[in-house]
Formats: structure tokens, C-alpha cells, sequence
């Protein structure tokens, strides 16, 4: 079992950064991957950025260059860097742990954290 909680969300002003962070709970959580997703009002859930248990990523387009998740598998921690925040970046964003590959009922989320951006 994985145990979610992210934190590090609030407001900033268009251009500004944050670093969201996920604290997971469980014995195996190196061998899970980790997404970060969002979620606006009116909008569809999107995923926004992802590292696999080996360290590989991939980001949305709409992310690229602005934003880098990174993981630390001691620590059980994975974090998403924000920088060059826009307008457009605000949602909550919501922390999953995927280990389907491995067990078809391991995705776990955690209850996500508020970003606004706004001047």
C-alpha cells in the first residue's frame, strides 16, 4: 500500500515558482511510478509530468522547459519544480502512485494541493 499526501501548493504571481512535494508512505515505493497531475475547474484531469521507478521522465507539452520532477527514493519523496508559472498553470494538483504493472489495484492519489497563479 502507498499513502499519499502532497503539500508545497499556494499562491504565486505569474512568472514565480513553486516546488509541490509528496510524501509517500510504504515500504515499496522505489519501485512504483510517480505522475503529477492537475486539474482545473471545467477541465479534464491531465497528467503533467512523470518519472518511472528507473529515473526516466516525460512532461506535457504544455510543461516543457518550465517544469522537472524528480524523486528521492530515501527520502520517499517526489517533488514537481514549477518555474515560469502562468495564469493557465493553476489547478490542483494531485500526486499518483502507479504500480499496475505490478499489482492491478496499486494506483494510489493523494488529495492534492491548491496552485493559483495570479498577479
Amino acid at each position: 500500500q502507498v499513502q499519499l499526501v502532497e503539500s508545497g501548493g499556494g499562491l504565486v504571481q505569474p512568472g514565480g515558482s513553486l516546488r509541490l512535494s509528496c510524501a509517500a508512505s510504504g515500504s515499496i515505493f522505489s519501485i512504483y511510478d510517480m505522475n503529477w497531475y492537475r486539474q482545473a475547474p471545467g477541465k479534464q484531469r491531465e497528467l503533467v509530468a512523470a518519472i518511472t521507478s528507473g529515473g526516466m521522465t516525460n512532461y506535457a507539452d504544455s510543461v516543457k522547459g518550465r517544469f522537472t520532477i524528480s524523486r528521492d527514493n530515501a527520502k520517499k519523496m517526489v517533488y514537481l519544480q514549477m518555474n515560469s508559472l502562468k495564469p493557465e498553470d493553476a489547478a490542483v494538483y494531485y500526486c499518483n502512485a502507479d504500480g499496475t504493472a505490478m499489482w492491478k489495484e496499486a494506483d494510489f492519489w493523494g488529495q492534492g494541493t491548491q496552485v493559483t497563479v495570479s498577479s
